[in-house]
């Protein structure tokens, strides 16, 4: 049983590791062709970034199978051996604080290279080393706090149930329903938020909130430029109560129609309900994957040399359960990226169809998007479709844009019917 899951597990890396690879000849045999949507400079320096992560992303794999090796032929008995071997809460609580700790020190290295190498190369990263521990200090505290209590909490419920996957189950959906709600909270954090100042924008999007539905529980700026030159916006909350957060980003490069473009773009997947499908689709993934891995035979953990107590099954089920989120991405991706095309056509007209396209081409531009991609990533990896068939949806033809002529200083496109 042991060699079949580390079999799995290999198949599941050298089928990511396959993806990333074609990726990557893929886009350095594009970038060498007639840019889209970019000029040359633009469209090579956005080829480049996507190459790079790329290629830390394989190196990432490649530690994550050796630690999912290392995990389960000898690291969950010395962790246990560590830790103490006995089955009651406290023990597993920190036996998973073991099993994170580990696990982060050794891919920290390479979320710092991504941040303050590749990410500040490209001009994204604006986050001081000082700023950047203070987040990491902060992060820790609030997974120490809330990740013990559930460890706590789910460890008690499979000592205390034998058909514990179930309630397990339950635990962290309602969990992950309410970190949705508490987003905002956390995010207040790391970020300052201040709300939008009255005028022409925020009415605007009040009576856009309203016409779907929607009440605003405030709409706020976020300094998002402190940390990351990155353009983004979103709503937060489950009910019809909706805080609007805009990154300041966003507000400096994008102009009031287009950001209205935007907004009700993300409206349109309210108004159709996206968000309650795409947790259904959630609870379908994570119920799957605690009725496979919760039932696991005793055997397999003979065969890791320790008991199946608490700590160890959540450990486990923790190692397994992206090999049952990958299987399941195609069709999660298939599903978004229908619901994309419904959000854009409901966006272009709250909006305006020519806003929704010139904010999409920003997007693109200021985020360094390579426009093109593999179509194995498109199919597992994509939950947006590829920006040139959003377009072309749009009413947007790329191939009849003459960059020298229709390229403005700013790298924007005007409108193409």
């Amino acid at each position: 049983m042991l060699m079949t899951i580390i079999w799995i597990y290999t198949l599941y890396i050298m089928i990511k590791l396959y993806i990333a690879t074609m990726q990557i000849g893929f886009i350095s045999q594009e970038k060498r062709k007639e840019p889209v949507l970019m000029d040359v400079g633009r469209y090579k320096t956005a080829a480049n970034y996507a190459i790079a992560k790329e290629r830390l992303g394989i190196a990432e794999m490649i530690v994550d199978l050796i630690l999912f090796a290392f995990w389960v032929t000898k690291g969950f008995a010395w962790l246990q051996e560590l830790v103490g071997i006995d089955n009651s809460i406290l023990s597993s609580v920190l036996f998973l604080f073991g099993f994170f700790v580990i696990n982060y020190m050794i891919m920290l290295p390479f979320e710092i290279y991504q941040k303050f190498k590749i990410d500040e190369d490209f001009g994204f990263n604006k986050m001081s080393p000082k700023v950047y521990i203070a987040d990491t200090v902060k992060s820790i505290l609030i997974f120490l706090i809330i990740g013990g209590a559930v460890f706590a909490l789910l460890s008690w419920i499979i000592t205390r149930y034998e058909n514990w996957w179930i309630y397990g189950f339950v635990l962290m959906f309602v969990i992950a329903l309410a970190a949705n709600l508490l987003m905002p909270f956390f995010m207040g954090l790391f970020n300052k938020f201040t709300p939008l100042k009255e005028g022409e924008l925020r009415s605007t999007i009040e009576k856009m909130m309203q016409s779907v539905g929607l009440r605003s529980d405030g709409i706020f700026v976020m300094d998002a430029s402190k940390k990351d030159s990155r353009l983004n916006a979103f709503f937060g909350g489950l009910g019809k109560s909706k805080r609007v957060v805009l990154f300041d980003t966003l507000i400096d490069k994008l102009s009031d129609k287009e950001l209205i473009a935007v907004l009700g773009h993300e409206l349109g997947h309210f108004k159709h309900g996206d968000i309650w499908k795409n947790i259904a689709l959630m609870a379908v993934l994570l119920f799957a994957g605690f009725a496979i891995f919760g039932n696991l035979p005793d055997e397999l953990f003979v065969a890791m040399g320790t008991p199946p107590n608490a700590g160890v099954q959540i450990a486990t089920l923790l190692l397994l359960l992206p090999v049952l989120s990958f299987v399941f991405t195609p069709i999660m991706s298939f599903v978004s990226q229908h619901n994309e095309y419904a959000a854009d056509e409901f966006g272009s007209k709250m909006g305006g169809k020519e806003n929704l396209v010139s904010a999409l081409l920003k997007l693109v531009t200021e985020n360094k998007a390579f426009p093109k991609s593999h179509p194995l990533v498109i199919f597992f990896y994509y939950t947006h479709p590829p920006i040139l068939e959003r377009l072309k949806e749009l009413g947007f033809d790329a191939s009849k844009v003459d960059l020298d002529k229709d390229l403005p200083e700013n790298g924007i496109f005007s409108f193409v019917e």
